[in-house]
């Protein structure tokens, strides 16, 4: 592995000559037939980015489209959703530079989130690209050719990342529309159960621990058999909630393409705002997701997933919820908070999510079953 600054520098270089091409001679209006969408997002901002694919193929069917995505998210891309063809990449790697250099040139590139991303698309060749408008170092957006507000109005992040295509909203999601991933074989838990995923990428999404536990007598009194589940890492946070072990548990020992199988069979998730909560969306499975400093506005369901069966909780009158900004852009209605553990010590948000509050939705999907069905 090369360090990121070596590929930073060399993704400049070989971005140069097409940011000059593009300034000197604009692409025209034709037909792409060629498209990247160049992103490295975590999982779930990935998996947000459905709508933008889905539109992306109804708008040009015969296109070919390209994706980017951490080398570890290829599994879920293997069965081809919307055709799209997914290339692994690592900052630290110049030889995935060299591969995503050897896939183009594009005719278009649409960059829906980190506009410092335009310069990987201009590496690729691109001849027109697309990103939000908003980024205050001009040095990230020096690649892009067009520029597109963001939303004035609340929408989730799939929603308007699929905004930067021209035409109509792509049709709802419905399960298959992404094929389910080929798993390997693992110990699967007994039947009827209900997955509760504990880990998430900061503290403060990290629900209190004597409520996890209240909510697994809940599930249990239900009659359904709780699994415990979290990342590679997180182990911990599954001994803090069940010490005695005396749930089934998956402690960061099964793959994305595994997880997708587990929840496929689950009767309900329980988790926080994480990138676990976006793949059970595309398995169909019925989920409650806590929402501490992020907003379920932003990173909540929206139009496409509206099918899914899904709550997002969050108190909503949190005043240090307060940054207004996506990516880096500013985004006036949005309401979150990325403050760290150092800069605030008592993550108020997500404890005020109430047990009450998450057994009335776990009752609600529970008593509609696993609805979202091909």
């Amino acid at each position: 592995m090369a360090s990121r600054g070596l590929v930073r520098a060399l993704t400049v270089l070989r971005a140069l000559p097409t940011v000059l091409h593009n300034r000197i001679a604009p692409a025209g209006g034709d037909t792409p037939r060629r498209i990247l969408i160049v992103q490295l997002l975590l999982l779930g901002d990935t998996l947000m980015l459905a709508p933008l694919i889905a539109k992306l193929r109804a708008r040009y069917p015969a296109a070919q489209i390209v994706l980017t995505c951490p080398p570890s998210f290829l599994p879920l891309f293997a069965t081809r959703p919307w055709d799209v063809e997914a290339l692994g990449f690592d900052l630290r790697d110049a030889a995935a530079l060299s591969r995503l250099r050897a896939s183009g040139p594009f005719d278009l590139a649409v960059v829906p989130a980190d506009n410092r991303f335009s310069w990987l698309a201009a590496a690729a060749g691109a001849r027109h690209i697309v990103a939000f408008t908003g980024d205050a170092r001009w040095r990230k957006n020096l690649p892009v050719t067009e520029f597109r507000p963001l939303p004035a109005t609340p929408a989730a992040f799939g929603d308007f990342a699929a905004t930067l295509v021209d035409g109509d909203p792509p049709p709802p999601y419905r399960v298959g529309d992404w094929p389910a991933p080929v798993a390997r074989q693992f110990a699967r838990p007994v039947e009827p159960y209900a997955v509760i995923h504990l880990g998430a990428s900061s503290p403060h999404k990290l629900w209190p621990v004597e409520r996890w536990r209240e909510a697994i007598d809940y599930l249990r009194g239900r009659g359904l058999n709780v699994v415990l589940a979290c990342g590679r890492g997180e182990e911990k946070l599954i001994n803090e909630v069940d010490p005695a072990q005396q749930c089934p548990r998956y402690a960061g020992t099964l793959d994305l393409a595994q997880y997708w199988a587990l929840l496929a069979k689950a009767q309900v998730l329980l988790c926080p705002d994480t990138g676990i909560a976006h793949l059970a969306r595309l398995a169909g499975t019925p989920t409650v997701a806590l929402f501490g400093p992020g907003s379920p506005v932003l990173f909540g369901a929206g139009e496409f997933w509206r099918n899914m069966p899904y709550a997002g909780l969050w108190e909503p009158d949190i005043a240090c919820r307060d940054q207004q900004a996506v990516f880096e852009k500013p985004l006036p209605w949005a309401r979150q908070c990325w403050r760290t553990p150092a800069q605030c010590g008592n993550p108020k948000c997500i404890r005020a999510v109430s047990l009450d509050t998450v057994r009335v939705s776990l009752e609600t999907l529970l008593a509609n079953g696993r609805r979202a069905q091909p």
